[in-house]
């Protein structure tokens, strides 16, 4: 009661809703449905009594008490009661609201009984057709249940809420298209409903009909910004397509909407870490499993997150839990593996790797990875063989061959016939892989090398080849096609018969003369190369800082930059550091830094391309490597029976580049002071 009312009642008025005219059920019944609509529910209940208290079987009176039992989640009484209604009067609603009592009690089949009997009584009722359809998705009967609201929309086409229910359960059914259907046709009745929006999304992600689903997302949450699972739905789309920025903003939005769920705190871990803000990742996944302590893909997720920023004990830590949780989870085997290469404990990496393929065979990711672990440590026989899977691992985006010819991997004889040679991956693989073309021109093959055209200048004198194409360019008829990383596998190349005949590589006639660019100098002459590509999954473990060279830079020496492409906070110090001539922005071609290579006393190399192409070229050639290194390189060991002319200065368990560089420059005062000039 207000307060006007409680002064009325104080003085022994009567107010609106006591009046001395409502006096029979009929009327006490309406005063206690207004008060029900109105939320007034004591004071419905009081009317009522008084209306059943003039006639105990007033149906109506007997099925608001119903109701107010249904509304108070006393369904026991409000079956009594709105029972006991039907038998005065067997109204379509009483039955509506029977069938929804027997619903709450899960009572299903008798609630499809009572639903039934409504249709029976109006069948002409769209409403009723859509109870009916509601009771019998509830029991567990999808395709009555379409049928239903299909006839709801039949008697009524304005139905938005029967075509809306029939598109959920077709989704739910898989039947894509007719669920989208459904849900246009609901969007029309009743537009801008996001669940409706939401729903269109689930199918256009389903039907990876990419673009219409994110719009469709879109849409849902300018309607409603709340819509957890559009939200978070979104923000995987976002994921999946490389947009990752939008998709953490989307992921962090749901974990603000329900900061108790742990799926969108997994997954803006995993964006965060593809966007290297490994930090805010690891946080975020540590969310994730902290709120589902026992969910194993998540707990393998962080596993990988701190091994990308170089804490693999700790992520050993979790992929040994992952599997305690679930032995035959076969990815957390797999990076097991992984993290054991990384922190060099090759052989029981190996172990790991077996577990996992014995789980799930077909896994290119760990047939790649073992292919390397087996190369690395020069087991060729089985190394070759694994990493042809790399062709089935999306990440590696290797270049596909431009040709319908049969493949060739050394077994039909080729004595004359045109063999397509062409590069698959890095810069550093196809200056490491063309020594083998001259064994192909032994065999009497006529080779084409297809190449990247940075290489093609330099490429093109390599001995044995035909002819020489740029990826842009035309191909000319040929027999085979053969990747250049494919070749030792086709020559079944083992450690002990890696062609190593060098020099294989030469300057052509046109490449850029560097005599005037270096001057005159009675130093010796070192060539200096100190990061890679950044977009290398391992750039972070090979590349270095300019700054960490220094310690070299007061010995007695002309170093000259070979660095094609210098990072903003080593410009300062390239800049700075006379001592070093920077011929970065002179080098036009690989045929152009090959030039300046045989200029030089020494070439001092992270591993990139340069190092593989002062190596091919047969010059000294010093490699700082990484704790654990890319195969090409073994283990332990400080040649290079790829390239005789190379020393390896390898990290410690430390990995500390700074020990390797202070070990290098003590290296290199000996010999300048031994030999002078002259560097071998």
């Amino acid at each position: 009661m207000n307060r006007r009312q409680r002064r009325a009642a104080a003085k022994g008025t009567k107010t609106a809703r006591n009046t001395p005219t409502a006096t029979t059920p009929a009327a006490l019944y309406e005063i206690g449905l207004q008060d029900f609509r109105a939320g007034r529910l004591l004071e419905a209940q009081i009317s009522c009594q008084k209306a059943l208290a003039l006639d105990a079987n007033h149906a109506d009176a007997l099925h608001l008490v119903g109701l107010l039992s249904l509304h108070s989640n006393q369904y026991d009484h409000a079956v009594e009661w709105i029972s006991r209604a039907i038998r005065q009067q067997p109204k379509t609603e009483y039955l509506t609201s029977l069938g929804t009592a027997l619903l709450k009690q899960g009572r299903r089949e008798e609630a499809l009984a009572t639903f039934g009997k409504a249709v029976q009584l109006k069948p002409d009722e769209a409403d009723l057709w859509r109870n009916l359809g509601g009771a019998l998705a509830d029991a567990g009967r999808p395709e009555d249940a379409i049928r239903s609201f299909q006839q709801a929309l039949k008697i009524n086409p304005n139905h938005w809420d029967a075509a809306d229910k029939c598109g959920s359960l077709l989704l739910q059914l898989r039947r894509y298209d007719e669920a989208l259907a459904s849900f246009e046709e609901s969007d029309t009745l009743r537009p801008g409903r996001s669940e409706t929006l939401f729903r269109k999304g689930l199918c256009f992600q389903a039907l990876k009909r990419t673009e219409q689903a994110i719009a469709s997302y879109t849409m849902a949450l300018a309607a409603d910004a709340q819509n957890f699972v559009a939200r978070n739905n979104l923000g995987v789309i976002l994921l999946e397509t490389g947009q990752l920025e939008e998709a953490a903003a989307h992921f962090l939005k749901a974990t603000q909407v329900r900061p108790y769920e742990g799926n969108p705190f997994n997954n803006l871990g995993l964006t965060l870490s593809r966007l290297k803000r490994f930090d805010e990742a690891l946080a975020a996944l540590d969310r994730a499993v902290t709120l589902v302590p026992n969910q194993v893909e998540w707990i393998n997720n962080r596993g990988n997150a701190l091994r990308q920023i170089g804490r693999a004990e700790e992520a050993l830590k979790d992929f040994d839990r992952v599997i305690v949780l679930k032995p035959d989870y076969a990815y957390a085997h797999a990076n097991r593996a992984a993290c054991l290469d990384d922190l060099s404990r090759h052989d029981e990496a190996l172990m790991s790797y077996k577990a996992a393929l014995a789980l799930k065979p077909d896994h290119s990711d760990t047939h790649w990875n073992l292919a390397i672990n087996r190369l690395r440590a020069g087991d060729f026989k089985s190394g070759w063989v694994e990493a042809e899977w790399r062709w089935k691992v999306p990440w590696l985006r290797l270049n596909r061959v431009r040709s319908n010819a049969p493949l060739w991997l050394g077994t039909e004889p080729i004595a004359g016939k045109t063999v397509l040679l062409y590069n698959d991956q890095g810069l550093g693989d196809a200056l490491l892989f063309c020594r083998y073309i001259p064994l192909l021109a032994e065999r009497g093959a006529k080779v084409i090398l297809e190449i990247d055209g940075p290489l093609k200048d330099l490429m093109s004198g390599l001995r044995g080849i035909a002819h020489c194409v740029a990826k842009e360019e035309a191909l000319p008829e040929h027999d085979f096609h053969c990747s250049l990383t494919s070749l030792p596998l086709a020559f079944g190349t083992m450690i002990d018969t890696i062609p190593a005949a060098v020099p294989y590589l030469s300057v052509r006639e046109h490449a850029k003369n560097w005599e005037s660019f270096l001057g005159p100098t009675g130093l010796p002459r070192v060539g200096i190369v100190w990061s890679g590509n950044p977009n290398n999954t391992k750039d972070h473990n090979r590349s270095l800082s300019l700054k960490t060279l220094t310690p070299l830079f007061d010995l007695e020496a002309q170093f000259v930059s070979l660095q094609k492409n210098v990072r903003e906070n080593d410009l300062g110090i390239l800049c700075a550091r006379k001592e070093i001539l920077d011929a970065g922005p002179e080098l036009g071609s690989f045929a152009d830094t090959a030039a300046l290579i045989q200029l030089l006393d020494l070439v001092i190399s992270v591993d990139t391309s340069v190092a593989h192409l002062a190596g091919a070229l047969g010059k000294p050639l010093w490699v700082l490597l990484a704790y654990v290194s890319d195969y090409r390189w073994f283990i332990d060991r400080d040649d290079s029976p790829w390239y005789p002319s190379a020393r390896l200065f390898r990290q410690d368990e430390t990995r500390d580049y700074a020990k390797v560089v202070a070990r290098m420059r003590s290296e290199l005062a000996a010999m300048i002071s031994a030999r002078g000039d002259t560097l071998g």
